[in-house]
């Protein structure tokens, strides 16, 4: 059934309220609220914990950009020269990124990529009547944030991933497990979702500990878990893992002695010569889940267009938060984005199925509805602007260290 009203009401509450919250030195637009030009930015890592995955995303910006230009653009306007700031690895850091690209007049901002850091600049960039669209935002804590009908994401909900991570936990046969995760919004969601999913699965959770995300020193925590005998552990971490991963080790609770499971912020390649560089194969036969990449033609095209680039997580999703706000600008005929944030949910589910901006974009001219699936899998956004469901990569780490993709499978809101 189409979702013609989806988030309308919102969104022209939304425009009422940035209306009377505007002074008079706002970037100058039509009568429709626009200029006619869809000007992108984008907040997202150069440095701090999520460094390692900020390359794919920012390339991932300009090859969905170079997409949509080389089929003519936007409202027949080409999207010029994407400006971007360093999301960096703290709220701070973070909001002045925002802040900056905010002042060069932008119509969406691609990014955060970290979910604190998006829960961070929320209300600044959606304050300001600017769609924010994040490829790799999963806290459960983005759900329900007020945001105007403004805040988007293509990365999936936590709770979506917590379904496959367990299930891949109790599939080896695990009843005690441990949980350690980072104190912040991610962590302490993944833990929570995690830990559900396990119990209702009939595994036992005896452990369940969370730590600041600056923290160094693990041995305590590895400690507590050797002394909970636990078979498997689930860790969600960013790159302060692999210090987590060495305690553990070196506590006789690694991957040689026990089941280890990460999430997404431990699939990266050079994880392993982290945690060991002298030996990587001491992650053989650690396991975990992470968004994937559900068209392989893509990362193939990725990896051609930015040839240096390690990892690709989330390359995919942000390449679709660009395609996606592009599309809905381009069917709501404006780039003003108090107006195309409503056709977000609709070109992405109930019409005629398409696969990139120039296919979706050749519908709409006809004045077909259409519904885009991504290079990162059907999105399918639900009410609250983000999928409902998602396809995840099962990882896993070879004899030598080697990062792995064993399988993919589907999670969704229904089952």
């Amino acid at each position: 059934m189409r979702a013609s009203a989806w988030r309308s009401a919102i969104v022209a509450s939304a425009a009422a309220l940035v209306l009377a919250a505007c002074g008079g030195g706002e970037v100058p637009r039509s009568d429709d609220g626009g200029d006619g030009v869809l000007n992108l930015g984008y907040v997202l890592p150069e440095t701090g914990p999520l460094a390692a995955f900020g390359p794919a995303q920012i390339e991932s910006v300009r090859l969905a950009v170079e997409d949509i230009n080389d089929a003519g653009g936007v409202l027949t306007q080409p999207i010029p020269e994407v400006v971007g700031a360093d999301e960096g690895g703290t709220a701070r850091s973070a909001a002045q990124a925002a802040d900056r690209v905010l002042s060069l007049g932008v119509d969406a901002v691609i990014g955060a990529s970290a979910s604190e850091a998006s829960l961070s600049v929320i209300d600044s960039v959606t304050g300001a009547g600017v769609l924010q669209c994040s490829g790799s935002n999963t806290a459960s804590a983005l759900r329900d944030h007020p945001d105007s009908g403004l805040y988007f994401r293509t990365a999936p909900d936590d709770t979506l991933q917590a379904k496959v991570l367990s299930k891949l936990v109790t599939e080896d046969d695990n009843e005690r497990v441990g949980i350690v995760a980072r104190g912040d919004d991610y962590g302490t969601g993944l833990l929570d979702a995690t830990s559900k999913e396990l119990k209702a699965a009939g595994a036992g959770v005896v452990l369940g500990e969370t730590y600041e995300p600056g923290t160094k020193d693990f041995d305590r925590l590895a400690r507590q878990l050797r002394d909970a005998d636990v078979d498997a552990v689930v860790l969600a971490s960013f790159d302060e893992g692999a210090a987590l991963l060495r305690a553990m080790i070196g506590a006789g609770v690694g991957p040689q002695q026990v089941d280890v499971y990460g999430a997404d912020g431990l699939r990266r390649a050079e994880l392993a010569s982290e945690v060991s560089p002298d030996d990587p194969g001491v992650l053989a036969g650690m396991k975990g889940t992470a968004p994937a990449v559900a068209d392989d033609e893509y990362a193939e095209r990725l990896r051609k267009f930015a040839p240096d680039l390690v990892d690709l997580q989330y390359g995919a999703q942000v390449f679709d938060c660009v395609t996606v706000v592009a599309l809905a600008a381009q069917a709501a005929q404006t780039d003003d984005p108090i107006v195309f944030a409503a056709e977000v949910g609709r070109v992405t589910t109930g019409g005629e199925k398409c696969g990139s901006f120039a296919e979706c974009k050749r519908l709409l001219d006809q004045g077909t509805d259409i519904d885009y699936d991504g290079v990162s899998g059907p999105l399918d956004f639900v009410e609250r602007g983000e999928p409902g469901k998602a396809m995840y990569a099962v990882y896993g780490f070879d004899p030598s260290g080697t990062l792995r993709t064993e399988r993919t499978e589907q999670a969704s809101t229904s089952n």
